[in-house]
């Protein structure tokens, strides 16, 4: 069962705005460092949706050899229609994809028996675990937990991603999924030790990027039943995701390019990637807005990251 922290990898990119794979490899060994479970390509935070299918593969297989094995790759085949996203699937599986994770179609609008066998010929189609990604405020509606869990009790789908923010829904998706063998994963950065308390598998937060270290933390803890050290991991994280996507100007870029534009400007900050570039038309922090966010990593004791130590077990930079 894919379970764990399974950090939704940004996509690190040259000056130039090509996929920088050196950053991404150093990404990598960052995350397999701190202990995480698993690695997710091409979620909305690796920016899936504003690359080419070719930085798609070169991210994928960059991630893939660098993991080498130690942990399962899950791979992002989003897009608007079946067929492009059996494209993508397949391609992923070739580039040795352990998973694919896919959201219910976009663009048009489908009804929920359109959906189900959206999943239905993803997953006849390929040989890997599916997952369903549901993240409503990108695709424009709301994967049910009924159908989830229909659809994990068939066989069809492995595991949820949840990324609606929505903790009673969530709850009723792990009722809907008990027993089924499906992992039903959070993707809140500022929920995740209540969804852990509620018997949630797993969780892939986007602020995992800058500090592994932590939500690999919360994760043991709840594991454990330590509901208060999860509880204060998820206080001290809380208070670093605000202060980190709130440096941005709102009124010149919008919610996912603050959020965004802040995770890569603290990889740089630490020394993970080279540069905080974000594809078009995402837009980046501008240097004022950087040097908040090195403020805000001083602040929380997140310097950083040793170069040496970031491709190698055992150290500790959080």
């Amino acid at each position: 069962m894919i379970h764990g922290v399974v950090p939704p990898l940004c996509t690190p990119l040259t000056e130039d705005l090509e996929v920088d794979t050196a950053s991404l490899e150093r990404l990598t060994g960052f995350q397999l460092d701190a202990g995480v479970h698993g690695l997710f390509v091409g979620g909305s935070t690796g920016e899936v949706a504003q690359l080419t299918d070719a930085q798609r593969d070169t991210a994928l297989r960059t991630v893939v050899a660098t993991a080498a094995g130690q942990v399962p790759v899950l791979a992002g085949v989003i897009d608007t229609g079946t067929r492009r996203v059996i494209e993508h699937a397949r391609r992923a599986a070739r580039s040795g994809a352990d998973a694919v994770v896919a959201t219910a179609p976009f663009y048009v609008g489908v009804a929920e028996g359109e959906t189900r066998a959206h999943y239905e010929a993803l997953h006849a189609a390929v040989d890997v675990p599916v997952v369903a990604y549901d993240i409503p405020s990108n695709v424009g509606r709301k994967l049910s937990p009924d159908l989830l869990g229909d659809l994990a009790r068939a066989g069809t789908i492995a595991a949820v991603k949840d990324s609606s923010g929505d903790l009673e829904s969530f709850q009723r998706l792990l009722d809907a999924a008990e027993d089924s063998g499906a992992a039903c994963l959070t993707g809140s950065e500022t929920l995740a030790d209540l969804a852990m308390a509620r018997g949630a598998h797993g969780i892939v937060p986007g602020l995992g990027n800058v500090d592994p270290h932590g939500y690999v933390r919360l994760y043991e803890a709840a594991r454990r039943g330590d509901q208060a050290a999860a509880r204060a991991e998820q206080r001290r994280l809380t208070a670093l995701f605000f202060a980190l996507v709130e440096v941005a100007d709102r009124r010149r870029v919008s919610r996912i390019s603050a959020a965004l534009g802040a995770f890569k400007a603290a990889l740089a900050h630490r020394g993970v990637i080279a540069h905080p570039a974000t594809q078009s038309p995402l837009l980046p922090l501008t240097a004022q807005e950087s040097r908040a966010v090195a403020a805000v990593l001083d602040s929380a004791g997140l310097g950083p990251v040793r170069r040496a130590d970031a491709l190698s077990p055992g150290a500790s930079n959080s």
